[in-house]
């Protein structure tokens, strides 16, 4: 999930379902476009409930050089959802997304978010300067505090200068062998900027992709100009493999948050034996240690009556 706020962007989204990432060796990375999960102009089928590869919620509206998410009108929001499931085909049945209070998006959701936020809600806002960007992963159980900008629940982020500006800004979201990174470039340059770096994320496959707005007493338009994606081609271990198929909710390592904490490693077939035999030696010789005692203190009893 990718959640706007308060700006016109072109976005070019790097969800890369190949998971392996080494920046020495980036150049010599392949680079796939699904265009299943794109969307670009013209914006064909978009909204469509028949053949369309595109949901729209909300307020959104399919524009001639854009998707506006929201118009610049106070508490509006509106989202663009793909619905294309893994082997590029659409899918409508068990698919319900739904419109909600985090940047037009619904709270205690599945995955990854990643959050343009042009207002600071938090009072006394000294080390973050705003439009600023932001990451979340969430396994369904943690809400985001809107309050405190999503502090509680950041893996990371950075200030982007986003708004108003007479050209088009670009984000891109990278996820290879559990490294998420984000980079910008918004200034009109065409030179990426470093804004999120974190490793050990843990994300499962076959979710969807989308991005989503919302507008509450400040207001802004939030357009879509398109929204890429991209599978990389890399090399992986069978038991990097193996790995990425048992992960079944988002998870972050190392990362300390209610609900959050990594699932602990089963124990081996031996592992299990030995802790097993062992409890069993300890309570034989519990019991041993206590029939002694027991017979001690029966002579005793019996000496007192002579």
């Amino acid at each position: 999930m990718v959640a706007v706020g308060g700006w016109r962007a072109a976005m070019v989204l790097l969800a890369l379902l190949a998971l392996g990432f080494d920046r020495a060796r980036a150049e010599q990375t392949e680079e796939h476009l699904k265009r299943e999960h794109s969307l670009s102009k013209p914006y064909q089928g978009v909204g469509s409930t028949s053949s369309g590869l595109w949901d729209l919620l909300g307020n959104a509206m399919v524009m001639t050089q854009f998707i506006r998410l929201t118009p610049d009108v106070q508490s509006k929001q509106g989202a663009v959802w793909n619905r294309v499931v893994r082997g590029g085909r659409p899918s409508s049945q068990g698919l319900f997304f739904l419109l909600g209070p985090v940047f037009g998006s619904k709270d205690n959701f599945l995955g990854l978010g990643v959050f343009v936020d042009t207002y600071p809600n938090e009072e006394k806002q000294q080390e973050r300067v705003f439009p600023y960007i932001s990451a979340m992963v969430n396994n369904g159980s943690l809400t985001y505090d809107h309050d405190r900008d999503g502090r509680p629940t950041e893996l990371g982020g950075c200030t982007a200068m986003v708004r108003n500006l007479p050209h088009d800004t670009f984000l891109v979201i990278r996820y290879v062998k559990r490294r998420l990174t984000v980079l910008i470039d918004i200034d009109g340059k065409h030179e990426w900027r470093d804004c999120i770096d974190v490793p050990g994320v843990h994300l499962p496959r076959g979710y969807y992709f989308g991005t989503s707005s919302v507008t509450g007493d400040l207001s802004d338009n939030h357009d879509i100009i398109s929204l890429k994606l991209y599978q990389l081609t890399v090399e992986r271990t069978p038991e990097e493999e193996k790995r990425d198929r048992e992960v079944f909710l988002p998870v972050v390592d190392n990362l300390k948050l209610p609900g959050m904490e990594a699932p602990l490693e089963p124990m081996s077939g031996l592992a299990l034996f030995l802790i097993v035999f062992f409890s069993l030696v300890a309570l034989v010789f519990a019991i041993v240690i206590g029939i002694i005692v027991y017979n001690k203190w029966q002579e005793q009893s019996r000496k007192h009556f002579y």
